[in-house]
């Protein structure tokens, strides 16, 4: 079967527009380096800048909170003042703190350059699906430009940590931030004439600042609740408290939204079951595929003895995989099938890399017990382009940025809450094996065995998800 394209306007074939994909990828691909490659030089930073071990966590959670905290309210801002001006906002700010990060002489200096960087990064990647979907209208051309722009996703996390060790061990850590600023600028100039200028419905369609902190506020305050969960454990005062007032707040939000005049997100968004099954499928995949990549790399390193290198390098073929996937096969099958269909076939192949990975044994074979699930893990590039391109077929051209924000934002809801749980369940279990007399790295195994297993749970119920919920966007034609 085949997609008819709209004939309500004729494809605009200007080569602009791929020009204008080509710095939207880049972008994002700075956003997505930069969540990772500080990872592999933090012992470095902890001892040149004489870190704490707590303190040195901020260095990526001040980043995290930032970005995921304001993307929803970037991606609004965007439709309201012109997406076009709030990414060259976003890049300009990112450039800008990525230098000061890279200046740092202290802690608290690096810590403010990074939650600036999460600030810039928000600003930038809120609006880039909304100027994405606005210059790719026709089916076909928009499942290409959705499968290059998942496609430096794969990339990006794929050598973030790879250039991070190269980089700091042929220079210094500080050259992990310095190598934004000429990216950043490229960016910004080629962007300045290829994006479309277009301007905002304006700041009094939805200047809601009451919204604005609500939102902002129950986002980074539940953020920080998540992320430090490792720290207090699930049930401490610490989460229960804190937790307790993000969810007030953003309840709060969604009835100020409901009775404002000028709402910061018109709620009829959510009432497209695309746009709302879509974000939900998100959260649990993400949350599943995050977790198995944090995880993955721990069971490489602790139990097989694996180098910060070799486990870049091994885990190199499932960035591969779902990059030639996402890249070369996505939009042929979802123009022929319909990505709700694609969705689910990745979403099963996805369960399937995890049902191998809670049988890996402690003294592992890479080729016979590793190698299988990076190629599976293929599914993640049919899963991401279907799961971008339904999250935005919902949306209206006055709340794309909307859309992508809030895409965006369970897309860090998703990593975060994964990575916390799943984190959690394996710290557990590895306890209970230790205390039971097993070795260190067979209760290792087997708290990761545990892991494994939930993000597969996660994983079925994101199928569920798109099964019951989503629904195919435009004609299909049967052929």
């Amino acid at each position: 079967m085949s997609r008819t394209a709209p004939s309500a306007r004729p494809a605009d074939t200007s080569p602009s527009r791929w020009t204008a994909l080509a710095v939207l990828s880049a972008a994002m691909l700075m956003t997505i380096l930069d969540g990772s490659i500080v990872t592999v030089a933090m012992p470095t930073i902890q001892a040149d800048l004489g870190f704490s071990p707590a303190g040195l966590s901020w260095t990526v959670n001040a980043y995290l909170i930032a970005f995921g905290g304001l993307l929803l309210l970037a991606g609004r801002l965007g439709d309201l003042i012109g997406r076009k001006t709030m990414f060259l906002a976003g890049n300009t700010v990112f450039a800008a703190a990525s230098l000061l990060a890279g200046l740092s002489t202290g802690p608290g200096m690096l810590i403010t350059a990074r939650f600036l960087q999460g600030v810039g990064s928000a600003m930038a990647s809120a609006v880039v699906l909304g100027i994405l979907v606005t210059l790719f209208t026709e089916p076909g051309e928009r499942a290409k430009a959705i499968g290059v722009f998942s496609f430096t996703g794969a990339a990006g996390a794929s050598i973030g940590q790879v250039l991070g060790g190269v980089l700091t061990d042929a220079f210094s850590w500080h050259w992990i931030f310095f190598v934004n600023l000429p990216i950043g600028l490229v960016t910004i100039a080629i962007a300045i004439r290829a994006l479309p200028g277009e301007r905002g419905v304006g700041l009094a369609a939805g200047a809601d600042v009451l919204g604005a902190v609500l939102v902002t506020g129950g986002l980074m305050l539940g953020l920080y609740t998540v992320v430090k969960i490792e720290e207090y454990g699930w049930l401490a005062t610490h989460t229960l408290g804190l937790g307790a007032v993000s969810i007030a707040l953003l309840a709060a939000f969604l009835v100020r939204q409901a009775t404002a005049r000028t709402p910061l997100m018109p709620l009829r968004i959510l009432r497209s079951r695309n746009v709302s099954g879509a974000n939900l499928a998100q959260i649990l995949t993400l949350s599943a595929m995050f977790a198995l990549q944090i995880i993955v790399a721990l069971y490489m390193q602790r139990v097989l003895g694996y180098g910060a290198l070799d486990t870049g390098l091994a885990m190199l073929p499932a960035a591969v995989a779902i990059g030639g996937v996402s890249l070369f096969l996505s939009a042929r099958l979802n123009t022929r099938f319909g990505e709700r269909a694609v969705l689910l076939a990745g979403l099963v192949l996805l369960f399937c890399a995890m049902c191998l990975l809670t049988r890996v044994p402690v003294s592992a074979n890479y080729v016979t017990d590793l190698l299988p699930v990076m190629l599976l893990i293929a599914g993640g590039g049919l899963v991401l382009p279907a799961l971008t391109t339904l999250g935005m077929s919902g949306a209206g051209a006055d709340d794309a940025g909307l859309a992508s924000g809030l895409f965006n934002t369970t897309q860090q809801i998703g990593m975060a809450v994964g990575v916390a749980v799943l984190s959690t369940l394996a710290a557990r279990r590895t306890e209970e094996l230790l205390s039971a007399g097993e070795s260190t790295a067979s209760a290792l195994t087997g708290g990761y065995h545990l892991a494994f297993g939930v993000a597969a749970a996660l994983l079925l119920a994101a199928f569920a998800v798109a099964l019951v919920v989503l629904r195919q966007p435009g004609p299909v034609r049967r052929g």
